[in-house]
Order: structure tokens, then C-alpha cells, then sequence
């Protein structure tokens, strides 16, 4: 399935009931007073974050939510029926925007997790609330309020853990296929990739990591040249970057482009975009290194480092054959087994700080 990763839809909660007017008749109570009841309260809207969703496709040719109305209240104080609650299923990674004021409602990112996004309206009291000394027969009654209305425009940013980013031709869906099971389509082509795939990359029994191929990126991408430049937001959530480079570009052509000069123009579109991307750690993989001769792989690879002045970790690999792959996701597996262990011990120096610090009463009190 084609991935939609953005939408734009129109939420309306219910509106709450009215209240009632009226008043208790029975025989031999001439004088029953108001029974008026109050208006059912208005269904809300929900967004529910589902993992078996992975495309907001959904969405696309229905575009408007409404949810139920409560009811009316009745005679004999008897309340009206709150409306149902309208809850809508969503793709996990979602992020929630009010369109009228660029606003960031919420950001769901775990499978379950419940965002309200339109509140019912309450529902409007009856005449028995209306009752008073001066005041025994009320003819008054509130009507419902209405419920909110917003329009929400929905983004989807892939929870993956590893981006493989590059430009056109640079053997990212090659690369996925050869440490993952993902299957995307591979070409002679640039732009054969048209939209992110996601592949599941397990080291060893439960140690494992999500890997995603974004489109190829180009010179301009940041300012929407390219197929890439609509799926850069993807990159935010990763927690490292594999820059893959075709060590020997042909002449001509988007991939002609010489493999420092391909690094160059990426890195300028990742800080036009967001400049916390350049931060995020970004390992080189030089690809497609079966194209030359094995005597002259490293001293290409050697010369392209050096001009860079690259610094971080690199690797020459060559996808299509799977050489030199699988020793990246075990580094890229131990880089996240650190993260994990730094986390541990910076979140341990906490707690036993906290758990040392002074009482502020006991401060107080010295």
C-alpha cells in the first residue's frame, strides 16, 4: 500500500441536549412543581493510535467526523441520553495539528494511546434547577452548548530507529533488502523509490531495530525539490543516521554527482530543514564498491574520506552482494546497547541525587 503520510480533516463533538420544561401532573398532588430534566452531554471525538495502521490513507476520501448528538431531557427529571463518543484509529507516530492556529495538539507514539481532539458540548439544565421561593412554576430551561469543531491536519512520522538518507541511486533499497525482510523495489533507475518502507532488522533473538529507506534526496530538497523533500520529517524521530554515497557515480545524470559533492549537498538540505538533524550521529556508507577493482576500493574509499575530513565511522560496502552489511547492524545494534546503558546510569545518578537532597522542610527548619 501506497504510504499517506498527510491529511487534513474536519472533527465536530456533539452538541449537548437541551434541558426540559415541565412539570409534574399526577393525582392528588396538585401542586407536583417543575421535573424538567437535563440535556444528555455531546459525544466527543477521540484520535487512537493503532500499530496495525501505517498509512493515513484512510483518510483520504473521508474527510469529515461527526459525533452524536445527546438528547433532549424529559419530564419527570429524567436526564437525556449522552451521545456516543466518535473515536477515529490512527497510525502510531501521528502528530495532531489545529489548522487555524498552527498548534500541536498532541503527538501519539505509543499503540493505544488515546488523544481528544473535540469536546462534547454539556448539556443544558431543566426547570427543575430553576425553582426558587419567589419563583414555584419556571418556565425556563438552557439549551445545550455546542460542541467544538476544529480542523486538524494529520502528519505521519515513521518510528524508526535508523534512516538510511542519499541521494537517487545510491542503493538505500538494495541495502534494506539485504538487512531486513523488507522488500522495496530496486531499479537502474533514480527515483525508484517513491515513498519510505520500513524493514525490521533482528541481530540476534530480541535484539533487533527498525531501519527506513527514504526517498532520494537532491540539491534543493529542503525547499520541496525532489521526492525526498516531503519525506524529510521522517528523519526527526531516528536515533541515527546511515548517509549512504555511491562510491562510483556515472557520468550524467542525478548520480552523477562525485560522492563528496553528494555528501556536501545533503548535509546543506538536512540544516535547511531542521538543523537538529546534522546533529543527530550520522555514520558514512560508501556503497556499490563491487564496481571497482578490489585493489582500488580502499584508496577510493581513502581519498573520499579525506577530502570530507570525515571524522565518525564509515564503511565500504557493497549492498547488492551483502558485503561488509551485516558488520554495520551489529555496530549500529552495540551503538544502541550503549545508549540504552548511558541512559540507565545517567537516569541511577538521579534517583541517588534525588534520594540524597536535603529535605526543603528539613532545609528549612536548619
Amino acid at each position: 500500500m501506497k504510504l499517506v503520510d498527510e491529511a487534513e480533516i474536519q472533527v465536530i463533538a456533539g452538541n449537548g441536549g437541551n434541558g426540559c420544561i415541565g412539570f409534574r401532573r399526577e393525582k392528588f398532588i396538585p401542586l407536583g412543581g417543575p421535573d424538567g430534566g437535563d440535556g444528555g452531554a455531546g459525544g466527543s471525538v477521540w484520535l487512537l493510535a493503532d500499530e496495525n495502521l501505517n498509512t493515513l490513507v484512510d483518510f483520504r476520501h473521508q474527510r469529515m467526523f461527526k459525533a452524536q448528538r445527546g438528547e433532549n431531557g424529559m419530564g419527570r427529571q429524567m436526564y437525556g441520553k449522552a451521545g456516543d463518543d466518535l473515536v477515529i484509529t490512527v497510525p502510531v507516530g501521528t502528530v495532531v495539528t489545529n489548522v487555524d492556529t498552527d498548534e500541536v495538539i498532541g503527538d501519539l507514539t505509543r499503540h493505544g494511546e488515546r488523544l481528544l481532539v473535540a469536546q462534547g458540548g454539556k448539556g443544558g439544565l431543566g426547570n427543575m434547577h430553576f425553582k426558587s421561593s419567589v419563583n414555584r412554576t419556571p418556565r425556563k430551561a438552557l439549551p445545550g452548548l455546542p460542541g467544538e469543531e476544529r480542523a486538524l491536519k494529520l502528519e505521519l512520522k515513521l518510528l524508526a530507529d535508523v534512516g538510511l538518507l542519499g541521494f537517487p541511486n545510491a542503493g538505500k533499497s538494495t541495502f534494506i533488502r539485504a538487512v531486513s525482510a523488507a522488500t522495496p523495489k530496486v531499479a537502474d533507475y533514480p527515483f525508484t523509490t517513491l515513498y519510505p518502507n520500513l524493514g525490521v532488522v533482528s541481530v540476534e533473538q530480541y535484539r533487533s531495530f527498525v531501519i527506513a529507506d527514504i526517498p532520494g534526496l537532491i540539491e534543493g530538497a529542503a525547499d520541496g525539490a525532489g521526492l525526498g523533500a516531503q519525506f524529510l520529517r521522517h528523519l526527526q524521530r531516528t536515533r541515527l543516521l546511515l548517509h549512504l554515497v555511491d562510491i562510483a557515480p556515472m557520468e550524467g545524470g542525478v548520480e552523477g554527482v562525485s560522492p563528496v559533492e553528494q555528501v556536501r549537498a545533503i548535509e546543506h538540505e538536512l540544516g535547511k530543514h531542521d538543523p537538529e538533524l546534522l546533529a543527530k550521529p550520522r555514520w558514512l556508507v560508501l556503497n556499490k564498491a563491487d564496481l571497482l577493482l578490489e585493489e582500488e576500493q580502499q584508496d577510493a574509499a581513502r581519498a573520499i574520506i579525506d577530502e570530507l575530513g570525515w571524522k565518525d565511522r564509515w564503511y565500504l560496502v557493497s549492498a547488492i552482494s551483502r558485503e561488509g552489511t551485516w558488520p554495520i547492524m551489529k555496530d549500529v545494534m552495540a551503538f544502541f546497547d550503549r545508549q540504552r546503558e548511558d541512559a540507565e546510569e545517567a537516569r541511577a545518578e538521579r534517583d541517588a541525587a534525588a534520594k540524597n537532597a536535603p529535605d526543603a522542610d528539613d532545609a528549612g527548619a536548619a
